[in-house]
């Protein structure tokens, strides 16, 4: 009598403990296939983010470029409409980004995507997995996507391997079901190796603040090429991407940091092109009180008060004036 109870007791429990079981993977399935579907349509449906109107040249100028056959005239005209604008990088010979298709002088990171025919901020790959390109409006929801995709593939691979198991020690019943269960194994499997890889090296590139264009080439800056010349530290690379507030890092809304036009930069090397300050301290004031020269507006606008690189110029001459020294103090806060 007392064995039977006993039986009874662990049936009913080994039932509740099933079932328990059931809704749990029931539930985790649904979120992550819904959060899948969710970025999946986000990145695909969002449209890229293009130069606004101020990349463009007038009419005036767009004509007198077109009408110019020498690309040094050419360059002149551009270097004249890029003045007030917030560039800093350049092509490989030190001129203007400029694109002929398009038109328009192209914002730091920005390419021309021939596929989608049109200029694309921070562009970094054309995915044909999602017939779109990957940039600067869609690149979380992109990221989102190879996790949420990596979450459910192993899900399923996850669960599916006690039955994959059972039906290589021959415990499953002769059925065709087991061969369905040997195909969805295998296919999770593969997805999660082939989205682990693409996932992991996404990952790397985001904490790099890099494209993969920019993985590849190296952005150009005025004073040479600079493959970390966007990097501000891990923790502020995540963030130009996710944003600042961590309770929508997992949801595919859009949250990255800017306007896809300019981006904050290290601003390792000394510009030669930025003004400087020349200073002339008193004898009695040492060189640490010398104040440090103001950013530029686009420079403020830039760096988002996040990051500030000052250089100050000073030139003392000794007494007989025959010698000059010059101090170039750089501090990044």
């Amino acid at each position: 009598m007392n064995i039977c109870y006993v039986e009874a007791r662990c049936e009913c429990v080994s039932d509740s403990v099933c079932v328990s079981l059931t809704v749990i993977y029931m539930v985790f399935f649904h979120l992550s296939f819904v959060m899948f579907v969710w970025s999946y349509w986000k990145t695909i449906f969002t449209r890229p983010a293009n130069p606004s109107k101020e990349f463009c040249l007038p009419k005036a100028e767009k004509e007198q470029y077109v009408k110019e056959e020498r690309p040094e005239s050419q360059q002149e005209i551009l270097w004249r409409a890029a003045a007030n604008l917030p560039l800093y990088t350049r092509t490989g010979a030190g001129a203007i980004r400029y694109c002929d298709r398009c038109q328009v002088i192209k914002p730091d990171r920005c390419h021309h995507c021939s596929a989608c025919d049109m200029c694309v901020l921070k562009m970094d790959h054309h995915c044909p997995w999602v017939n779109n390109c990957v940039g600067f409006s869609n690149y979380k929801f992109f990221i989102l996507f190879l996790c949420y995709s990596l979450v459910y593939c192993l899900f399923i691979a996850a669960t599916v391997l006690q039955y994959f198991i059972k039906f290589w020690t021959n415990e499953l019943p002769d059925t065709h079901a087991k061969f369905h269960v040997l195909f969805l194994f295998f296919v999770a499997a593969m997805f999660c190796i082939s989205i682990l890889s693409l996932f992991s090296y996404h990952l790397w590139l985001v904490g790099k603040n890099r494209s993969t264009i920019e993985a590849f080439r190296a952005p150009v800056f005025r004073t040479g090429s600079d493959k970390n010349g966007f990097s501000l530290g891990f923790g502020k690379n995540i963030a130009q991407v996710f944003g600042d507030e961590r309770k929508f890092w997992l949801l595919p809304i859009f949250t990255s940091q800017g306007d896809g036009l300019t981006f904050p930069s290290r601003l390792v090397n000394i510009d030669p092109e930025q003004p400087t300050v020349s200073l002339q301290p008193e004898a009695n004031k040492s060189i640490e009180d010398v104040p440090a020269s103001p950013l530029s507006e686009s420079q403020n606008h830039l760096l988002g008060n996040e990051q500030h690189a000052n250089n100050v110029t000073e030139h003392l001459e000794n007494d007989t004036g025959s010698e000059t020294i010059t101090i170039i103090m750089e501090r990044e806060s």
